[in-house]
């Protein structure tokens, strides 16, 4: 069998690459940066988002193609058809973001905002939840059936931690510095779920080649739910545990929480409403009870990360508006390169409203 990931190089990619390897399955993975190859995994250097080097990858027929890649919906339209035809079974990587807010546990067939939403200004965009669905669609009524949609939710691993809508790079790196965390107390107040990206690709993986699994849905997520308070706890604990001391928490109304994280609508329409799920139908292929419980998980992955600290880049200008709020101060030592230094400096003594109106205006 040969599999080829496009772009699986993420929190669930990264360990269904590591399956697919371990099994002896020879695994083919798109990647803009070089990496290096081995006995069977392949890397096939390029931007899977550009259709003409796409088009050369699927130039061969595959048994099996991942595709964890984001599109816009038009470019998605584009090549659909060429995705289906290059191989026996695509999985398409959508979310269980696509979902509208339920007071009962969600099932695949659960209503999805693309579908019951009237707020007509959110329709009018292609946010993620709504992208997700519209793509969805176009596999569905593709009048074709060798395709396989997963649906995931929050996802984490070693390098990918959320806490609500803040990835690590905006709350954990703060915490291993000292400073405060800053969060919301709506969203800390909503059930949510987590799921180890090793066990969402191990339920990948009993779906490949599965006729179960062909023109159909599934969610994959964890069967334990909680809110995202008990998950800061979770986190503040475990540093403590490994550091020696707890990080700090301000917890804001959702207006000061918006001058930091402005995605209105992932918040709105995601992590405002409280996430349980319903796992009977992937329970029905693979033993969920086996999956890694939420407090085992992140304790796990925290660890990894404070051993090993590996940060994406740091929004300077978020960080700033933080330590406004909180009343902190980063030292510039701190911040690398003189741009990100001036940004900083600006945000943290400045109105932020006016720094904003000038860099349009310079813009």
């Amino acid at each position: 069998m040969r599999i080829l990931i496009l772009g699986g190089t993420g929190a669930m990619g990264t360990h269904l690459v590591n399956n697919l390897i371990q099994n002896d399955i020879d695994t083919f993975v798109t990647t803009r940066s070089y990496r290096t190859s081995g006995k069977n995994l392949h890397y096939i250097q390029g931007n899977a988002k550009d259709l003409i080097f796409l088009e050369k990858v699927l130039d061969e027929h595959w048994d099996v193609v991942v595709d964890f890649m984001v599109y816009k919906t038009e470019d998605f339209r584009k090549r659909f058809n060429l995705l289906l035809a290059s191989t026996s079974q695509y999985f398409f990587l959508s979310s269980a973001r696509v979902y509208a807010n339920s007071h009962l546990p969600i099932t695949e067939k659960s209503s999805r905002l693309l579908d019951v939403s009237q707020d007509t200004e959110y329709l009018s965009t292609d946010e993620y939840a709504l992208n997700k669905a519209k793509q969805e669609d176009i596999l569905i009524n593709s009048g074709k059936s060798n395709w396989t949609i997963i649906r995931p939710y929050i996802t984490y691993s070693e390098e990918r931690l959320q806490l609500g809508v803040l990835e690590k790079e905006e709350w954990l790196y703060r915490a291993l510095q000292g400073r405060t965390i800053v969060f919301s107390k709506e969203i800390a107040s909503k059930l949510t779920t987590m799921t180890y990206g090793l066990d969402v690709s191990r339920a990948i993986m009993t779906l490949i080649g599965n006729q179960q699994a062909f023109g159909n849905i599934f969610h994959i997520t964890s069967k334990e739910c909680f809110t995202w308070e008990k998950i800061k706890d979770i986190y503040l604990a475990t540093i403590e545990e490994n550091l020696g001391f707890r990080p700090k928490v301000l917890l804001q109304n959702m207006e000061k929480f918006f001058e930091l994280h402005p995605s209105k609508y992932q918040i709105k329409y995601d992590r405002l409403f409280n996430r349980q799920f319903d796992n009977s139908k992937i329970g029905n292929i693979i033993d969920i009870n086996c999956f890694t419980t939420i407090e085992v998980g992140l304790k796990k992955c925290i660890r990894h990360i404070i051993n090993n600290p590996k940060f994406k880049k740091i929004n300077w200008k978020f960080e700033a508006l933080k330590d406004k709020q909180t009343n902190e101060k980063t030292l510039l030592r701190e911040i690398i390169g003189v741009k990100p230094k001036i940004v900083y400096l600006l945000y943290r003594y400045f109105p932020s409203k006016a720094i904003d109106k000038l860099t349009n205006i310079v813009k």
